[in-house]
């Protein structure tokens, strides 16, 4: 409780140590189940409220901590403790932001106009003369159609690294090693890449506001498929002779130049129907 009351107010001036604060939720409800991490959850809850009326003068930040961060923690580590395969806690993280997204629609359908005004926001009343204002607002224009599924894959990222944080935890206490071996077996079922493909083919095909919806889910849909074409890789590289340098490369890659997260989603999408890492295995298969 007080590791994750204490960093979730942290976070408001360090963002990353929000996902300490949800891991440490995550560790609880995998470890004691759903009613003592839902017991955490509120205590710490109440907890954070406290410290920010007394250190900020306001409790909202609390409200939000529990709908967007802890309460899908939550859910999606319940479903991890009792169904015990990670790639289940990772589809129902990501069609809960499918979910988000949706609802955000029913809620407003013109999301592009809230997203504009937020935009508006953030240009200072004064600008400099060569400022190229009109540019600016062509391309806020455009990223505010996508805003809605970019900021929700953002926070469906954030909820999945807590959660393998908070499992990396358990399993550093009771299983060593066990997490890794979990995550490198990460794969989708072909069901769900074809549904995936049909929702891009929607957003291609279909106008208006059902396209944007479906282009925003296809975020979320980059998200999972990241996640599962880096596990891909991981166990492609680890299995080279240079893997001490190869597999961290992977890695560094990945923060140093984002755009390759496009690729690594490309992998983990034809992953789910050729299998790479069998032919990783068959290929290092001594033979008789």
């Amino acid at each position: 409780m007080v590791v994750a009351s204490s960093l979730a107010l942290l976070s408001l001036i360090m963002p990353p140590v929000s996902v300490v604060s949800s891991a440490a939720v995550a560790l609880v409800t995998l470890r004691l189940g759903a009613m003592e991490g839902l017991y955490v959850l509120g205590c710490s809850s109440l907890a954070a409220g406290l410290l920010g009326l007394l250190l900020l003068g306001n409790y909202q930040f609390a409200l939000i901590y529990v709908l967007v961060l802890w309460l899908p923690v939550w859910l999606i580590s319940i479903v991890l403790r009792e169904g015990r395969h990670l790639s289940l806690a990772v589809e129902i993280a990501v069609l809960l932001g499918v979910i988000a997204v949706i609802g955000c629609y029913l809620y407003n359908p013109n999301m592009v106009a809230i997203w504009n005004a937020l935009f508006a926001q953030m240009l200072p009343a004064r600008l400099p003369l060569d400022t190229p204002v009109d540019d600016f607002k062509r391309a806020t224009d455009l990223l505010a159609h996508y805003m809605t599924g970019v900021a929700a894959a953002g926070t469906v990222f954030s909820l999945l690294f807590g959660l393998f944080l908070g499992r990396w935890w358990q399993a550093n206490l009771y299983n060593p090693g066990g997490f890794k071996t979990e995550y490198l077996s990460l794969r989708m079922q072909p069901r769900l890449a074809i549904g995936s493909m049909v929702v891009i083919a929607i957003a291609l095909v279909l106008p208006g506001t059902v396209s944007e919806i479906a282009w925003n889910a296809a975020i979320l849909l980059f998200v999972l498929y990241s996640v599962v074409g880096t596990s891909v890789l991981h166990t492609l590289f680890a299995a080279m002779k240079l893997a001490r340098f190869t597999v961290p490369m992977l890695y560094i890659t990945l923060f140093l130049i984002p755009h390759a997260l496009l690729l690594v989603a490309v992998v983990g999408l034809v992953d789910a129907w050729l299998d790479l890492r069998k032919y990783q295995s068959t290929h290092n298969t001594p033979k008789a």
